[in-house]
């Protein structure tokens, strides 16, 4: 309800201005990460200078298979070291509530799909999430898990180099200005600091806190045994790259790790998959190993061993466990592993996607067999070949392009990629007989095939809008994959004329025409994902029969508000309960609680969850009481409370007291002055309404905003027709100087209003009057309640021990008066001496509960610029 449109705002700071402006510009969250992988793969180009792809790959094929075997076995030991890390954890924070072989599992598969998708952070936390969540764990203990794990991979690190620069002086001594001395007290430093931790942590329960979220900390056993995983883990991965490295280059394991640890730091500034690009121009710097053909053979080595091997290991016995599933041939250890690889279905199948696509870009960028295209010339033409060349690298950043829509387990996703596999298949033999890629391209096909019934979602949204992680992580890896074919051909002189030449052995020019395809691909994508959204236009729907005999009947006055004419509604069959939701494109969003019967509206509420769940939306219920909460609890939602909602009773109602001494006395002097206080029925209001728009868009000029919508009204003739009108008249001039419309609950159970303006000119206390007056009629009509509306985040409790949620509300409300009156708007309705009822939000746990506030925000007040106006 707008009873807070009878404040004014303050106008904005200009540098809130800014900041929003900045805000509304997601083109620079983009730019960053992309910038620093440019720069560092401009670095990398230079240290890979005088190198020729040709020794490369001879130095690859010329590793022994001792040494191969020798990185496949630390790369083993590295992920069972990853497994126990959720291990160890998951006894620390929710012991005996996850087996440990599914923590196992979780830990192993997560790294395993995060390594290759990239953003582990997120890819990492949404696995673990889901496979947790699927065994009764919530947000907040799978936050925890994932939390102990990075302060055990931190620990680890810690005990590493402390006993590396302590024992092994010849780390950061060579990268440094230092002398041994000072790297070995750096070391001890280290040990020290190591030791006084675990000592804290043996000696009681420790917690840790941080802005309002906080968990328990392992004890002395389980700190030793994470810290041993964390150690397994980093010397499993360092060992990995350390034993393909070539004999000559003379490092130190203690100098190499050093130096590796600092690679998989700067790596995570850029968003590509793993850091690619920025964790081996670190390394060869630091390896001081530039210009070695032997050495970049050794990282793209450790890039197939480490990232790619495990990744397709889950991905098979991911696809085995489907595949027997459905033949109902499951038992014994098979069960426990499909149920809990389940719910991680789409992001393999995501992985599997990017994988494929990867591989056509790659293929796309390094030089063709000439003895393959020697075949293809005696059985097809160059025109043909050189199409197939420029379709193969089309699909393979297609196929990047819909994992994200795979991902989210859209089937569109999975149709359209199978058909990309299936392109991709038949470029990979007409472009240069690669059948080795043909062959993968079937195996992905497959794999996808079993993967089937984990996408079921059929949004309208394009499966090619990206998000900002998303789009940033594809030009970073595209910048990557570019770098790669500049490496390739880099004894090749830049010419014009390359780009028209087309000849069996202008692998060069292929490559220019291919990276030009897949840019201009990208760039419609990224200008379409940043800029594509468009803020829902408000078109006025009809009300049907069913809507408007419920909302205009229901003891809940809240319910009128349903009648605005910008909602869509999921009615019964029997049409004894309606619900009135917004679709923003986002996410499916209800107006308050259905309305109706309560059996018929907890079925709307189902109905409302599958229907977004069906098209990949969040789906959320806002301004809702506890009368559904049962309900919404089971559907998996968060309940946040919101603010409260003030109702004032009407029996025995009067102005008199101290408390309400300034609406008496406005009442008063209106009546002194001659304003006269009205009831138009709705029957006699067509005649008024001109007088009454002109009022409100005068009203409306004195605003920096536009008309509101979903939870507030607008100016609308129809919407406003539905109601009667409480209007203050000047005598004298029988002039309209200030109107209400006002929402009458059924059996007199409530009264309210929610359009409430007056004319610019009119007296200050004409709005304190007309409020005065609404109320005493309300009680001579006999009404029970007089609804004051909501107080935004009103009632929140702001303490240490409160849920981060509640924390950053009480804040919000304390802090933000020069956004919005918070506490004048609660103080104003105090005046009448209420009752207050909590307001709550039912929505997804964690960030998407910001994210939907936005959302509202967005069918409110436009976005942004709308709330800071």
């Amino acid at each position: 309800m707008s009873t807070g449109e009878t404040g004014e705002p303050p106008n904005p700071e200009p540098w809130v201005a800014r900041v929003t402006a900045m805000l509304e510009k997601p083109v620079l969250r983009v730019a960053v990460p992309v910038l620093v992988t440019l720069i560092a793969l401009t670095v990398l180009h230079d240290l890979a200078g005088h190198v020729r792809w040709s020794d490369v790959r001879a130095d690859m094929a010329q590793t022994p298979w001792r040494v191969v075997a020798l990185a496949v076995f630390w790369t083993a030991f590295s992920f069972v070291s990853l497994s126990l890390y959720d291990v160890f954890a998951v006894q620390s924070v929710a012991e005996g509530k996850v087996p440990l072989r599914v923590a196992g599992l979780a830990g192993a598969c997560g790294y395993a799909v995060s390594n290759c998708l990239g953003f582990s952070y997120i890819t990492g936390t949404a696995i673990r999430y889901r496979i947790y969540a699927s065994l009764g764990l919530d947000l907040g203990r799978v936050a925890a898990v994932i939390a102990t794990s990075w302060v055990a991979f931190w620990m680890g690190l810690v005990l590493i180099l402390g006993g590396l620069l302590t024992f092994h002086p010849d780390g950061i001594a060579q990268v440094l200005p230092i002398s041994a001395s000072v790297e070995t007290v750096i070391g001890l430093g280290l040990l020290a600091g190591f030791a006084a931790l675990f000592l804290w942590l043996s000696h009681g329960a420790r917690r840790l806190s941080v802005a309002g979220f906080g968990f328990n900390l392992p004890g002395g056993r389980l700190a030793g045994l994470l810290t041993l995983a964390a150690a397994g883990d980093l010397l499993g991965a360092s060992m990995v790259l350390y034993v393909l490295m070539p004999d000559d280059l003379g490092v130190g394991y203690p100098l190499f790790f050093t130096i590796f640890i600092c690679a998989i730091a700067v790596g995570i500034l850029s968003h590509a998959p793993g850091g690619l690009g920025l964790f081996e121009a670190t390394l060869i710097a630091g390896l001081g190993a530039s210009g070695r053909s032997d050495v970049i053979a050794a990282l793209l080595l450790y890039r197939v061993i480490y990232t790619f091997l495990p990744f397709a290991i889950a991905s098979l016995s991911i696809a085995v466990a489907t595949a027997l599933a459905h033949r109902r041939r499951l038992g014994g250890a098979a069960t426990w592993f499909y149920r809990a690889i389940r719910p991680i279905v789409p992001m393999v199948a995501a992985g599997i996607a990017a994988v494929a696509g990867v591989v056509l870009l790659v293929s796309g960028t390094l030089p063709a067999s000439s003895t393959k295209l020697g075949i293809l010339r005696d059985v097809l033409p160059l025109s043909f070949v050189e199409a197939s060349h420029l379709a193969g690298s089309a699909i393979g950043v297609l196929l990047l392009l819909v994992a994200r829509g795979l991902y989210r387990k859209l089937y569109r996703a999975w149709i359209v990629a199978m058909i990309l596999m299936l392109a991709g298949f038949f470029a990979s033999l007409a472009k240069g007989l690669d059948t080795h890629e043909a062959i993968g391209m079937l195996v992905a096909i497959g794999l996808l095939a079993l993967f089937r019934g984990a996408f079921y979602r059929v949004s309208g949204a394009s499966i090619f809008r990206l998000n900002i992680p998303w789009l940033v992580s594809l030009i970073a890896l595209l910048a990557v994959i570019f770098w790669i074919g500049l490496f390739a051909y880099s004894h090749v002189e830049y010419d014009n004329a390359l780009w028209w030449e087309f000849a069996w052995d202008g692998d060069a020019s292929r490559f220019l025409r291919s990276s030009m395809v897949v840019a201009v691909i990208v760039g419609v994508v990224a200008v379409n994902s940043l800029f594509g959204r468009t803020i829902p236009a408000r078109h006025r729907t009809e009300i049907p029969a069913a809507v408007e005999r419920l909302a205009l009947a229901s003891e809940d006055t809240e319910a009128q508000i349903s009648l605005t004419g910008d909602k869509q509604f999921l009615i019964a069959p029997d049409e004894s309960a309606f619900l009135a939701y917004a679709d923003t494109g986002i996410a499916l969003i209800s107006k308050g609680e259905p309305v109706g019967d309560e059996a018929a509206g907890q079925q709307l509420i189902w109905q409302l969850r599958e229907m977004a769940d069906a098209e990949g939306k969040l789906c959320a219920f806002y301004s809702v009481s506890t009368k559904y909460l049962p309900t919404f609890l089971d559907l998996g939602l968060s309940i946040l409370k919101i603010g409260e909602v003030a109702r004032v009773p009407l029996k025995d109602f009067t102005l008199g007291g101290k408390s309400r001494k300034r609406f008496r006395q406005a009442r008063n002097r209106a009546e002194r002055e001659g304003y006269v206080f009205e009831i138009i029925p709705k029957e006699q209001l067509a005649p008024v309404l001109p007088e009454l728009r002109q009022i409100s868009d005068h009203w409306l000029e004195g605003k920096a905003g536009a008309e509101k919508g979903f939870a507030l009204g607008g100016f609308d003739e129809q919407y406003l027709s539905y109601f009667d009108h409480a209007v203050l008249k000047n005598g004298a001039t029988g002039k309209i100087v200030a109107f209400a419309n006002l929402f009458q609950g059924g059996n007199k159970s409530e009264l309210s209003l929610d359009l409430m303006r007056y004319a610019p000119d009119c007296p200050s206390f004409v709005m304190d009057a007309l409020f005065a007056e609404m109320m005493n009629w309300g009680a001579g009509q006999g009404f029970h309640w007089f609804s004051l509306g909501a107080a935004p985040f009103s009632g929140i409790e702001n303490r240490q021990l409160a849920s981060l949620w509640n924390r950053i509300g009480g804040f919000v409300y304390e802090h933000g008066e020069q956004f919005y009156h918070f506490e004048g708007l609660r103080a104003f309705k105090q005046k009448f001496d209420p009752e207050w009822s909590p307001n709550y939000l039912a929505s997804p746990g964690g960030l998407a509960a910001p994210r939907i506030l936005y959302e509202v925000n967005i069918l409110i007040s436009g976005g942004l610029t709308g709330l800071t106006k």
